[in-house]
């Protein structure tokens, strides 16, 4: 029973490790994403209300996509 108990935990530990890994992941892939659109500077509202639609489009098709896995 003990020897089940400790690979239990230790599949638990590497399962939050790589939950851990992946979220790590997609921060630093949309704040690249935000990042960029700091180097741009656009200029007015218009241009930085269009950049910001984009981002939120490839947002929203990646959650699309990871749904249907």
């Amino acid at each position: 029973m003990d020897d089940q108990s400790a690979l239990v935990k230790e599949f638990q530990a590497r399962f939050a490790k790589k939950i851990k890994e992946n979220e790590i992941s997609s921060l630093e892939y949309w704040k690249e994403q935000l990042d960029k659109l700091l180097i741009l500077k656009p200029e007015g509202i218009a241009a930085l209300q269009l950049q910001i639609k984009r981002i939120s489009n490839m947002m929203g098709n990646r959650m699309s996509t990871l749904k249907k896995e």
